[in-house]
């Protein structure tokens, strides 16, 4: 397990942690969101960190990761949807025709991040469209639960949608730098360590 992906993966799970807050209470980490949203367009950034901005940007996911991987206060909803997003990756995978759609997409909401701004509801609204049309479209599907009240909501369903492709931009990610689901099992110390280092270094970083 490299460093490299164990961003990647907390990128995964910080999008996942984020779909399941706004599940279940209709509101999530903003800045986490933000970072995760802004994933989505670095296609060609030159790092992994690069992807997210920073390590610091991935804070949330990086505390989620060490929650599942610990055992302890994991949370089981998140884990499955992040197993689930990477078998949703594989789909993608053997699908140019839904690939080329779903760049094309991300590509005309770039226009609206120029224009409005990355956290702004109109490329919210954007994003969630193509995730609607491309990916929800494939097997296996990502279920969320949480609280029908706010799963009713469509803004909130916008939300969920859009950090479900934020998932899968890390998904992709974690891949293009090696990563496998079975790495998951047998180098989980490793990968706990790793978070941990990575974690504290943020967190330093902020002060």
């Amino acid at each position: 397990m490299t460093e490299e992906r164990v961003l990647a993966l907390a990128g995964l799970f910080q999008a996942c942690a984020l779909a399941q807050q706004l599940a279940n209470d209709g509101r999530c980490d903003e800045g986490a969101m933000e970072a995760s949203v802004a994933s989505v367009f670095r296609i060609d950034a030159p790092s992994v960190v690069g992807v997210y901005g920073s390590i610091s940007n991935v804070r949330l996911g990086l505390r989620s990761l060490i929650a599942q991987l610990d055992e302890s206060d994991r949370d089981m909803a998140i884990t499955r949807m992040a197993v689930t997003v990477m078998r949703l990756e594989r789909s993608l995978s053997a699908r140019a025709d839904l690939r080329d759609k779903l760049q094309q997409g991300i590509l005309a909401a770039q226009r609206q991040v120029d224009h409005f701004g990355v956290d702004s509801g109109q490329v919210c609204s954007r994003l969630a469209e193509v995730y609607a049309s491309t990916l929800s479209i494939l097997k296996p599907r990502v279920m969320v639960s949480g609280n029908p009240l706010q799963l009713q909501q469509p803004a909130v369903v916008e939300k969920v949608r859009t950090s479900l492709l934020a998932a899968v931009r890390s998904a992709v990610l974690w891949r293009q730098v090696g990563g496998r689901q079975w790495q998951l099992l047998l180098h989980r110390r490793q990968c706990s360590m790793l978070a941990r280092g990575l974690l504290t270094g943020a967190t330093l970083d902020q002060r």
